[in-house]
């Protein structure tokens, strides 16, 4: 979750030219796991997912403080320059139960999303820095592979305080680092055989490159969703087209196959995947939140960004 001005963009964000072709999505109201549990066993080829980490700040007690704007479990911090910054969850309240129930959650969900995907496949899965051995853990005793970290370099206002009520008498301390970064966890469902094999037979298990000569990396700069972008999908924890569409064509190396965001929250993911001309499914199951991904995905898809996910600018 990130922090962001709202502000108007500069330059128009939608492409004067139609775009050549974007890939078809279905969008679903439901819940995550019933879905997954329902699903065709080895039918998704990539996960690309911004999880709610919904067992506290997005329970419908937290949802109505963040509404009324008087925080809960979420900061509000704020407005900087004549802008107002969104919200962000604050991971240093959990308790332990907090911990133990986001570590059974994830388990939950490596669990079902395993028989779901292709041998190969990989899962992009975003997290914090605090939170995040809650995540991999489960993931690989699930059976995946860890492959690393795709590292998100984005600054916010988490982080970098001197002590609460003590900042005078220790103005020179800060509590924890400020943030810098945010990390997605890579993780790939072992394939079968040779890499080479399984490319061949499931077209997963590999990385699309940016280009010929040049490698998909783990580091991204991408600032924060803005202006038009986040207007049209006001979701508290939206992430830029700029980055999702370099992760999502990243994730499907022959651009064919279905990508699954689960945790869909306005269609972000969705929205980037169509813009890239690839199949996709997301599901959610907060219905403000599904509503919002009807009216937007089409919309984002067809934004104009500086970076077309593919090396090019539009």
């Amino acid at each position: 979750m990130l922090i962001e001005p709202v502000s108007k963009p500069t330059t128009p964000l939608f492409d004067e030219r139609k775009p050549a072709k974007l890939g078809p999505f279905e969008l679903v109201r439901a819940d995550a796991f019933e879905w997954l549990r329902t699903a065709t066993q080895r039918s998704l080829h990539a996960i690309v997912t911004d999880p709610p980490y919904g067992l506290v700040e997005y329970t419908p007690a937290e949802l109505a403080k963040l509404k009324k704007g008087r925080g809960g479990v979420w900061r509000i911090p704020p407005s900087f320059d004549g802008c107002q910054r969104s919200p962000l969850p604050r991971f240093t309240v959990l308790t332990e139960e907090d911990r133990a129930n986001l570590r059974a959650f994830f388990q939950r969900f490596a669990e079902a999303v395993f028989p779901a995907l292709v041998p190969g496949a990989h899962v992009f899965i975003a997290t914090n820095p605090l939170v995040s051995y809650l995540v991999y853990e489960p993931m690989i005793t699930a059976g995946f592979e860890k492959r690393g970290e795709i590292i998100r370099r984005v600054f916010t206002l988490r982080g970098g305080d001197r002590p609460k009520n003590a900042h005078e008498e220790f103005h020179d301390i800060t509590v924890m680092p400020k943030s810098c970064y945010e990390p997605w966890g890579l993780f790939r469902k072992p394939c079968e055989g040779r890499v080479q094999d399984n490319l061949r037979k499931w077209k997963t298990g590999g990385l699309r490159r940016i280009s010929r000569d040049e490698p998909f990396k783990d580091l991204i700069e991408a600032s924060p969703a803005r202006g038009l972008e986040r207007e049209l999908a006001p979701h508290p924890s939206l992430k830029p087209q700029k980055f999702l569409r370099q992760i999502v064509r990243a994730a499907l190396p022959f651009n064919d196959g279905v990508i699954l965001d689960p945790f869909m929250g306005s269609g972000s993911t969705i929205g980037a995947a169509s813009a890239c001309g690839l199949r996709s499914i997301g599901i959610e199951i907060n219905v403000e939140y599904y509503r919002m991904a009807e009216k937007a995905v089409p919309l984002l898809a067809a934004l104009r960004t500086d970076m077309n996910g593919d090396g090019s600018s539009r």
